[in-house]
């Protein structure tokens, strides 16, 4: 399987060439308002995934009286809710992306997920709570995010200069973890004193986020010929082009394996309920211990980017998020544990800025929607795909057993893709391929 490098074009112009070009993407109005729907809908969708996910566990042990096996088990299943949608969809929302104004399909599918956030402050109000519901509730805020993530993702680069998108990467990386600290962290805390609160700041600020959205202005408008091709065609072209591109298809399916093997997220309200004792509020902390380690490192990406043999950086990360989750899962020290997860949640950074920016900058914009939507697929099937292998493993192997062997299974994965893919380990820099071949 070779590149072929005739299929790569540069991508088309990113953001108004008029003036002087900006030193940083917060000098560009459009990318503040697109900075701050990317936090809002961060924050609430971040959240809701951790309340949902204790709602759940707590239910199933309480209501139903399941072991800790069992309970495990039903959070593995509500991974797996959350990803049916987003596996079936994913191919449509990038096609929909590409074709269609991103501006309108992100604000639209935020729209949805408001819905979704009164209906489960509803069902918690009036204590209508139960595992179907909340399966369904789960299901329908990832047919959602599924039309959110390739749109949001999409947008960024049109909005700012080629030369600023790593930076434009890093200050995304910080609106996202900004979120992912604060939505656990204070939904856990609201949750603990009133249980539908949580909901309801995640409808208003889904609100926030689809306004914010909506409001860019200097977006380029779709292609003329963007509608011409029959959508089957176009989503079949975005596999192919990434199944032939080497380098892509490395760095998009190392994240899926490594994370979808390594992952301990879904397991956290077994270990905050049934190991380390401290309840939905340590929850939120654990969420938010892991996002601030990969704040702090996005904020200095944000003004000392990585410049030179990123591909080995971002390989030798992957192996350390694997590192550091073997160190959690044998923890039994709440505090011992919140500094493995700081250092995860660092390492992943690492890892996700340099292979956001490499994946945007050797992708032509005319098929960033389904680049992005495939990208996006591979992260959801990492996430919640993974979750439901750790609930599976977690009712085989128990909790710890689940989280050191996926840990240990992401070291071996990255030594196998630096072997498979050379390719990874040979970029030196962010520059686009065709910038040395021109």
């Amino acid at each position: 399987m070779q590149r072929s490098v005739s299929t790569i074009q540069p991508p088309s112009p990113s953001a108004p060439s008029s003036g002087p070009e900006p030193s940083s993407p917060l000098r560009i109005a459009d990318y503040r308002k697109f900075w701050l729907a990317r936090f809002a809908v961060v924050f609430a969708s971040t959240g809701m995934v951790v309340i949902i996910g204790y709602q759940l566990y707590d239910v199933a042990r309480t209501d139903y009286g399941m072991s800790i096996a069992e309970a495990s088990f039903q959070l593995g299943l509500l991974g797996f809710a959350q990803f049916l949608p987003i596996f079936l969809l994913t191919p449509v929302a990038g096609v929909i992306a590409d074709r269609f104004d991103r501006r309108k399909v992100a604000g639209l599918a935020m729209a949805v997920d408001i819905l979704v956030a009164i209906g489960l402050a509803l069902v918690t109000e009036l204590d209508l709570r139960s595992l179907p519901v909340l399966y369904v509730f789960a299901a329908l805020h990832g047919i959602a995010r599924v039309f959110v993530s390739p749109s949001m993702t999409a947008i960024a680069p049109n909005i700012v200069p080629t030369s600023l998108i790593p930076r434009a990467i890093a200050f995304n990386s910080i609106a996202i973890e900004a979120g992912t600290i604060i939505g656990p962290a204070a939904f856990g805390f609201l949750f603990a004193r009133h249980h539908a609160t949580p909901y309801w700041i995640a409808a208003a600020l889904m609100a926030v986020a689809a306004f914010s959205i909506t409001s860019i202005r200097n977006l380029p408008p779709v292609p003329k010929n963007a509608r011409r091709d029959h959508p089957i065609r176009q989503i079949v072209d975005g596999f192919h082009f990434i199944w032939r591109e080497r380098f892509l298809l490395g760095c998009i399916t190392l994240d899926l394996f490594a994370v979808l093997l390594g992952g301990a997220t879904a397991l956290m309200p077994v270990f905050a309920r049934d190991i380390l004792h401290v309840g939905p509020e340590g929850l939120g902390q654990m969420r938010a211990a892991t996002a601030a380690g990969a704040a702090i490192v996005a904020l200095w990406l944000s003004f000392r980017p990585l410049a030179k043999n990123v591909g080995v950086k971002m390989l030798l990360s992957v192996a350390a998020y694997g590192a550091m989750t073997v160190g959690f899962g044998l923890s039994r020290s709440f505090v011992v544990s919140l500094g493995f997860l700081a250092m995860l949640g660092a390492a992943d950074m690492i890892s996700v800025f340099i292979r956001s920016s490499l994946v945007q900058l050797r992708t032509p914009d005319d098929k960033r929607g389904r680049v992005s939507a495939i990208s996006g697929l591979a992260i959801s099937a990492s996430n919640e795909l993974g979750e439901m292998q750790s609930g599976v493993a977690a009712a085989l192997l128990g909790a710890t057993g689940a989280v050191v062997f996926g840990g240990g299974a992401a070291i071996v994965i990255t030594a196998i893709w630096a072997w498979s893919f050379p390719e990874i380990r040979r970029a030196r820099t962010f520059a686009p391929r065709w910038e040395h071949e021109t």
